[in-house]
């Protein structure tokens, strides 16, 4: 018997890159091993040496083929062996073996809006629904919109094994939210990435799109983001190392501003529960901080922090290297590891 594996990867769009993917048939016990696409057609190669390379780094069952089949998210690669530049997986890979003694865990905080016939899911064809308020977590057919495939979303992310650890309507009608993690750097980004393909991919055969655009709709609507958190064994044990890794996240904020997805000014506002893109703040409780340090952290005096600044659309790959590199070297020189 032969299985059907498919290979997924992240291409070369920019400013914000596309998932891609296509099958391959493998004989029954074989392993998925590289493979090669062309190049010139996703945005990583000329048309006159078009070759890339698919890498296999993240294997699960396929939970949409059942069966044997499996997914396979790849790094890309050139023929010589060097990770292509669009590869930010292979940039993050030295940052977290750098501090991998740290134990740093991260959850992300996927935010994603449904689209059909080119307005959000539950969006009249005229006007607009009713204002802001009974939409996030709301029950009923007036307040939300798409749980079929937001259910269907769920189970299959479970059925591949992928660390999600929950969904919930957002704030704005079409608009919904799943949860990566806790898990390390690389893997919290693995499986995002392969829970966005899982995504899309179902929300086809509703013929709807689910977008990661930061601001889906203009005017007195949220954005969608990607909150992510994060702790260290050394921020899990003490209050002192939360604070020295914010004031880290202070020293470099428009380094990361700028890494935290594309059109970040259309969402950052300073309304809508975000802080000002151009200045950084953090506080207890606060959501319209950059950087909010939970209520139980600030009591326990222990724990994690919650940077509100990525967009949807964020690299998961990218935010987790910025944030591993940044905080943990703060944490490294002030002795607190």
């Amino acid at each position: 018997m032969s299985y059907k594996a498919e290979y997924i990867w992240i291409d070369g769009t920019e400013p914000t890159a596309r998932l891609r993917s296509k099958t391959k048939i493998l004989a029954d016990g074989a392993e998925p091993g590289d493979w090669g696409f062309d190049g010139s057609s996703t945005n990583q190669a000329p048309g006159d040496n078009s070759d890339c390379v698919l890498k296999p780094v993240f294997i699960c069952p396929d939970p949409i083929r059942g069966g044997d089949a499996k997914l396979v998210l790849c790094e890309v690669f050139l023929v010589d062996g060097t990770p292509h530049p669009t590869n930010t997986r292979a940039k993050l890979r030295p940052v977290a073996e750098r501090y991998a003694a740290q134990d740093s865990w991260y959850g992300i905080e996927q935010e994603y809006t449904f689209f059909k016939a080119g307005r959000p899911l539950g969006f009249p064809e005229r006007g607009f629904p009713a204002p802001q308020g009974f939409y996030y977590c709301g029950v009923g057919a007036d307040e939300v919109f798409g749980r079929e495939i937001v259910e269907r979303h769920l189970d299959a992310c479970l059925e591949a094994g992928l660390k999600v650890s929950g969904i919930n309507a957002e704030v704005m009608p079409g608009q919904w939210e799943f949860q990566i993690g806790p898990a390390g750097p690389l893997e919290v980004a693995d499986h995002l990435w392969t829970a966005r393909w899982l995504l899309y991919r179902i929300a086809e055969e509703y013929d709807v799109a689910a977008t990661l655009d930061p601001k889906p709709v203009e005017g007195d609507w949220n954005g969608a983001g990607a909150h992510t958190n994060f702790s260290t064994k050394a921020m899990r044990e003490s209050y002192d190392a939360i604070i020295t890794a914010c004031e880290a996240l202070a020293a470099k904020a428009q380094d990361h501003v700028a890494a935290y997805g594309a059109d970040i000014e259309r969402r950052l506002t300073g309304m809508h529960e975000t802080a000002p893109w151009s200045e950084f703040s953090y506080g207890v409780s606060n959501r319209g901080a950059s950087v909010r340090i939970p209520w139980q952290v600030e009591l326990e005096k222990k724990g994690y922090i919650e940077d509100r600044r990525p967009n949807a659309n964020v690299d998961p790959y990218v935010v987790t290297r910025m944030i591993t590199g940044t905080c943990c070297e703060a944490l490294e020189k002030a002795g607190q590891v």
